[in-house]
């Protein structure tokens, strides 16, 4: 990645100073890593950033500017870089986003701190410094949150992540898919389960072409040529029945006397499936009756080809062996109950949807369950020209429903666009001040990284950092009015008006994140190659 990640290890020498050498070639160690990864980061940052291609060993390509995939797909030699970047993919899992901001702030805070330990400064001291400046930044945070949740302000949220992503044509897309899809599967006073979204991928069209579907999308067909392609107006039934021959699970040997006895043996064994066949078509019948209303019936065990037929005969689409997860998702999305057996089936088991069909392309098959009255889980359908463009849009679609569900949990959001850095590096500007001792050198080192985040974002979009933070430091008069970057211009504008908004959780997550992992870093006065002992006797 740079030479600071391919340094080598330092080695203990035989002189009088070995101890002042060694403290100061371990510091070197980390800051050089962590500024090393961050370079590769930095031009990452924001909807104005660049694409870095991933090179697999058989040649596979991907094209990204997602930090956690980065992170995630490179192979890190160096120990303080890898470390660096768990902890960055970390942060994804808890929050869904933040991994770029995170590598940059740790790159910048030991950056920042190196100034002042190489003129004499502890790291001890700084580390103390550090750990106030995160209390003051947390302060503020709480100060700038801005308590939202309407429709428009998840819609800003999730525009802001995903623009970070993807393009903004495709982004401006996802936004409201993903915004609808959280507001169908949300229950009041229950937790957000992002499981009940399906994310289902079609290589089919294009990126745009992308859409909600209010319903299920499953990647199997029915499985006989005559059951019916589309129906409307459908009764659903979901059930966990085996309606195919079985033989019995436990070894045994029949003897017969005659043909005719074997001839009803095998009658007994088909009738039992029959019968149970039989159940459906009477139910079928019940609710239909002459109406030209459809019926699908969709099985997580086997049906075998004479139920398939005999369904087929009465016009009932039979789907077999559906996913376990999807059985759970289409009692939530048309209603009704699943059932484990036929003995008492009723009416009020059965689901509804205004819409059944199935489409072909190439040589799968897809079924679409759509239309459903009130849809407690849906189906985000990715559709792109090729797996690139999918696996694209899938990750970026995985965070922008994390930044809407953070957005529903939180109650509140945080002004983008560089704000909140700005408003934590004037906070702690005038915090300094009231900080006795040499700590407040780390507060300063503290305030200086902040700056990291509007100056990459400055420099990616084309414009001069130093002249865009002197704009944004002049306009920022106090926490009701948070000044960012307007990236097209490069002048300072109001983040909170433009519908600018970042999550609070990953705000909080980064501050406490990246102090902690610094403070740690640059308080290691010694690495060595640990191993397993070499005096064996």
């Amino acid at each position: 990645l740079s030479s600071g990640i391919n340094a080598e290890w330092p080695l203990r020498p035989g002189n009088p100073k070995a101890e002042v050498a060694r403290a100061a070639q371990a510091l070197d160690l980390n800051i050089s890593a962590a500024m090393g990864l961050q370079d590769v980061l930095r031009t990452n940052l924001g909807p104005k950033g660049t694409m870095k291609m991933l090179v697999g060993g058989a040649g596979d390509i991907k094209i990204t500017k997602d930090g956690n995939v980065l992170l995630h797909e490179m192979q890190i030699q160096h120990p303080t870089a890898s470390l660096i970047a768990r902890v960055a993919t970390a942060q994804d899992d808890i929050t869904g986003d933040g991994t770029t901001s995170n590598v940059l702030i740790i790159g910048e805070l030991l950056k920042q701190a190196k100034v002042y330990i190489s003129d004499g400064l502890h790291p001890r001291v700084a580390a103390e410094g550090f750990d106030l400046a995160k209390k003051k930044a947390l302060q503020v945070l709480e100060e700038m949150s801005v308590k939202k949740c309407s429709r428009d302000d998840l819609i800003n949220v999730a525009r802001t992540s995903l623009r970070t992503k993807v393009k903004s044509q495709v982004a401006d897309l996802l936004t409201e898919i993903i915004v609808d899809a959280i507001l169908a599967i949300k229950k009041e006073g229950e937790p957000l389960d992002l499981h009940m979204v399906e994310i289902m991928s079609m290589e089919h069209k294009t990126e745009m072409d992308t859409r909600l579907v209010k319903g299920l999308v499953m990647d199997h067909g029915a499985r006989h040529p005559d059951m019916p392609k589309k129906v409307s107006d459908a009764f659903i039934l979901t059930c966990n029945v085996s309606l195919e021959y079985e033989k019995s699970e436990v070894n045994s040997g029949f003897f017969y006397k005659s043909a005719e006895e074997r001839e009803k043996l095998v009658k007994a064994e088909r009738a039992f499936c029959d019968d149970k066949v039989q159940q459906i078509i009477d139910l079928k019948r019940a609710v239909v009756g002459n109406s030209d209303k459809g019926f699908v019936v969709i099985n997580q065990k086997g049906v075998d080809p004479n139920s398939l037929d005999a369904l087929a005969r009465e016009g009932i689409v039979a789907l077999r062996r559906a996913k376990r997860r999807n059985m759970e998702r289409i009692v939530l999305a048309c209603g009704g109950t699943a059932v484990n057996s036929f003995d008492d089936l009723k009416p009020e088991n059965l689901g509804h949807a205004g819409l059944f069909y199935e489409h072909v392309l190439g040589d799968d098959k897809y079924s679409f369950i759509e239309e459903c009255d009130n849809p407690q889980s849906v189906t985000i359908l990715i559709k792109g020209p090729n797996k690139h463009t999918i696996t694209q849009i899938k990750d970026a679609v995985r965070d922008g429903l994390r930044a809407v569900k953070n957005a529903v949990e939180d109650q509140m959001v945080v002004p983008g666009a560089g704000a909140f850095e700005i408003a934590v590096y004037q906070a702690l500007q005038e915090y300094k001040n009231e900080v006795r001792g040499k700590q407040r050198l780390g507060v300063q080192a503290f305030a200086d990284a902040m700056l990291i985040i509007p100056k990459c974002l400055a420099q990616n979009s084309g414009h001069d950092a130093q002249e865009c933070l002197v704009k944004m430091l002049q306009e920022h008069t106090g926490l009701d009015k948070c000044v960012g970057l307007d990236l097209v211009t490069g002048e300072a504008m109001y983040p909170a008006e433009a519908g600018i908004w970042d999550n609070y959780c990953v705000k909080k997550q980064l501050i406490n994140s990246c102090t902690v992992i610094s403070s740690n870093l640059l308080i290691v006065d010694e690495v060595m190659r640990a191993g397993m002992s070499s005096l064996k006797g």
